[in-house]
């Protein structure tokens, strides 16, 4: 029997604060691991797209740095991203938690607020509101969800809004389905086996990146950017030379080490998961250098790619 559905494709656009789970929740709904995830603030610094394909619909999903005002100009940058997210949206994914304040960063806020595309306000992490071994406890968890639906209905009255836990999966598999009938019918806009539209190279920098957030306390991760030099492969194995930058000679050191410990911390961890990512043997090379106050700079943070028009 001739199958006589049209087909639907969209670009479903993620936003919100840092630290609630956009991340997160892109990996589960592509069912890849696309996006860095760590339980710091501030780990996704592009905006970062992951595909997902069936006969009949291909949904296009787009993980954005989190909302923040910009100290420098690398933060300049990932707002820019974050906004660009508006634009191009057919269905936006704004995403907050069950303990951020509903009204911070009301100015991005404001800009959803006069948004006709559609837009589905997802309450994450609700598996940490209070236990229900609790007595009352699960009285209470539902009183201070519905305060919470009623909150952002009053800040979103025409967003829909969806209680889920992105590292549970609840919620996600009812999201999907609600994607779909809200997508447009429209031909794919990439290729079928397509699964994101970042090179390999720039999964190697993002891995590296997040053994440095796990590995690295306070200014450190934020002071780093990591560019592949060399990224040679074969059918057996990837041959991988990158470079860490940092701002300081201090922080060069500290990314190096006593003996060069740390750093080969980090390079054995980055091995390990890239050998996962890319199921081939990995060699990796990671080399440290210092770019002074490449944050700031607009010249470096065009070549490290994040001036580039989103």
């Amino acid at each position: 029997m001739e199958n006589n559905r049209k087909h639907k494709a969209g670009f479903v656009n993620i936003v919100g604060n840092p630290n609630v789970g956009k991340s997160t929740l892109m990996n589960q709904l592509v069912g890849e691991r696309i996006s860095i995830a760590t339980f710091k603030a501030q780990t996704t610094r592009h905006r970062i797209m992951g595909i997902v394909n069936t006969p009949d619909i291909q949904i296009v999903f787009s993980d954005t740095p989190g909302v923040l005002k910009p100290n420098y100009k690398l933060q300049e940058s990932m707002l820019a991203f974050s906004e660009s997210a508006l634009t191009d949206a057919d269905v936006l994914l704004y995403v907050t938690d069950v303990v951020e304040n509903p009204e911070k960063n009301m100015d991005f806020l404001e800009k959803v607020q006069k948004m006709t595309t559609p837009v589905i306000l997802l309450i994450n992490k609700i598996d940490e509101l209070s236990s229900r071994n609790e007595e009352g406890g699960a009285r209470k968890e539902n009183g201070l969800l519905g305060d919470l639906v009623e909150k952002w209905h009053s800040l979103l009255p025409n967003a829909e809004i969806l209680p889920i836990s992105a590292k549970n999966k609840f919620g996600t598999d009812m999201l999907l389905r609600r994607i779909q009938e809200l997508l447009p019918e429209s031909p794919a806009y990439f290729d079928k086996d397509q699964l994101t539209d970042k090179p390999a190279r720039f999964f190697v920098s993002e891995i590296i990146r997040e053994k440095i957030l796990l590995y690295y306390d306070k200014e450190i991760p934020y002071s780093v950017e990591v560019v592949v030099e060399r990224f040679k492969e074969d059918d057996a194995k990837i041959h991988i030379n990158a470079v860490i930058y940092v701002e300081r000679d201090s922080q060069k050191g500290i990314i190096i080490g006593h003996q060069g410990v740390a750093l080969k911390k980090v390079s054995t961890e980055a091995r390990k998961a890239l050998e996962k990512f890319f199921d081939k043997h990995i060699y990796l090379e990671v080399f440290v250098k210092v770019d002074k106050d490449w944050r700031s700079s607009q010249r470096e943070l065009d070549n490290f790619g994040y001036l580039q028009a989103p």
